[in-house]
């Protein structure tokens, strides 16, 4: 496996692991399962590939015969890190690859000068562990209320 980083005209390849994520919240989620995706995938994918443009984001993916099983998406903005996506297809799972992409990200935000980082994590993600090794810390709980 090997990891990368993607430019803004890759974006479409992150298609089959966007859909994985909203299938996995989708089951994770306590209080809004059905809520995920809350937009069209293309409008995520437009995101990406606007965010990527201006440089406020990098994107890096790993691949297995140039297929996409996992990627990560960082934001920086205004001195500020947001580790925003953080996907690793189910199969692909529990062989180190979130870890590859973990160290990626913090990497890409030592080199930017960055020591405030957020990630928001839905309710019930095992991922919050792995975040926890790298010394991420609860700070709020989201609350939300929809009806339905």
């Amino acid at each position: 496996m090997n990891i990368r980083e993607i430019d803004k005209n890759e974006v479409n390849k992150l298609r089959s692991c966007l859909i994985q994520l909203s299938e996995h919240h989708n089951q994770i989620s306590t209080h809004f399962n059905g809520f995920y995706p809350s937009k069209p995938y293309e409008d995520t994918l437009n995101a990406f590939y606007t965010s990527l443009q201006s440089g406020q984001s990098y994107i890096a993916v790993i691949e297995n015969d140039e297929k996409v099983v996992g990627f990560c998406k960082v934001d920086i903005v205004q001195g500020k890190g947001k580790l925003d996506y953080l996907v690793v297809l189910r199969e692909y799972r529990k062989k180190g690859y979130g870890q590859m992409l973990m160290d990626w990200a913090m990497d890409a935000f030592s080199k930017n000068n960055i020591s405030h980082i957020e990630v928001k994590v839905v309710d019930g993600n095992d991922a919050i562990h792995l975040y926890e090794k790298y010394g991420f810390k609860m700070n709020a709980h989201l609350l939300w209320y929809c009806e339905g």
